[in-house]
Order: structure tokens, then sequence, then C-alpha cells
């Protein structure tokens, strides 16, 4: 969407393209539909965290779809998914004790510079944009809240990222647990 208009970008808050809005649809029903897949296999305690997230995504993407209003805010946010890719592959690896630590090493700096470009980074400009721009009334402070409570989240995971992977002797309590406790993220 942002490759084939990136004039979007000029326009946060009232741009509009089609691919867009589809975008965020068929991620409205991507979230619902994992939402239900936990709740439905009993995951919901162990998964709580997903949960949350997924709320706060459900609720501001049917807001953007049903007003028609940061639908570009939208799309932007969705770039996280591309860091995704690389989270995948780390659990994955990790799940499947590949003999070979370069493949984990190569990654593990590939899956840093992604979660700045595509999580951090539109994560910064938005909640900057947001501030900044953005009426703290209706819709828009109800967004910006979501941002705030999604930044949060954001920075606490490249947190437990970095501690895994980055400074493992960090990451033990002093009783010899896993601070954080048994997630994929920091496994």
């Amino acid at each position: 969407s942002l490759w084939h208009s990136p004039e979007l970008l000029s326009d946060i808050q009232d741009g509009y393209s089609v691919s867009g809005h589809l975008l965020v649809c068929f991620s409205s029903g991507y979230f619902i539909h994992d939402t239900l897949d936990i709740i439905f296999n009993h995951q919901s305690r162990s998964s709580w965290e997903y949960l949350v997230h997924h709320a706060m995504a459900i609720s501001a993407f049917v807001s953007l779809i049903v007003t028609g209003r940061f639908l570009v805010a939208a799309v932007l946010l969705l770039l996280v998914e591309v860091s995704n890719i690389f989270l995948t592959v780390r659990m994955l690896l990790k799940m499947s004790n590949v003999p070979s630590p370069a493949l984990y090493e190569a990654n593990k700096y590939i899956n840093l510079v992604m979660y700045f470009a595509f999580r951090l980074a539109p994560q910064a400009y938005l909640t900057w944009y947001f501030l900044r721009h953005v009426e703290v009334q209706g819709q828009g402070a109800f967004l910006s809240a979501n941002l705030l409570l999604l930044d949060a989240m954001i920075l606490m995971y490249f947190s437990r990222l970095l501690r895994s992977d980055f400074f493992p002797s960090l990451r033990k309590g002093s009783a010899g647990r896993d601070v954080d406790g048994e997630k994929f993220l920091i496994d």
C-alpha cells in the first residue's frame, strides 16, 4: 500500500487507499481469528499479553474502518509484521535446536535491525505524530491511548529480546529461574 501510494505518508489522518483499507480489514480478521484460536484452545492464561495486544488492535482497526480516518497510521503500524518474520525464524531455530549457531547468530543481528526498522521506528514516529498533531478528544484520544499502551508493550518485548539474545546473564532471577517465565521470545 505504501509502496504504491507513498503520498499517503503526507496525510496520516485522512489519507486513503483501497489497498490500505483492505489490508486493515484483512488484518482485523486475522486478529479476531487468532484471538478466538487462543481462547478456544485454552491458551488464554499463557497468552494473555497477546490477547491484550489483539484487543487493542481490533478496537483500533475497527474504529479506523468505520470512520475512514487514520488508515495510514494503521498501515504504518502493520510494518511490525515484517519484523515478525525474523522473530518467528528465531523461535523456530530455538525450538529445532539447530546444530549450527552461525544461523542463529546471523538471525539474531538481522532480527535486531528489523526490530528497529519495522517496530521501534514506525512506533516512535506515530507516537510523536499523535502527541504533536492529533486532537486529544474522541477517536484521536482513543488511538493515542492505544498507541501509548502499545509503546509500553513493544519496549517490554524489546527488553526481553535484548536480555535473551545479547545479555543472557541478566535473565536469571535470584532463585535461578527465568525472570520472565517460559515465553518463546526469551527462551
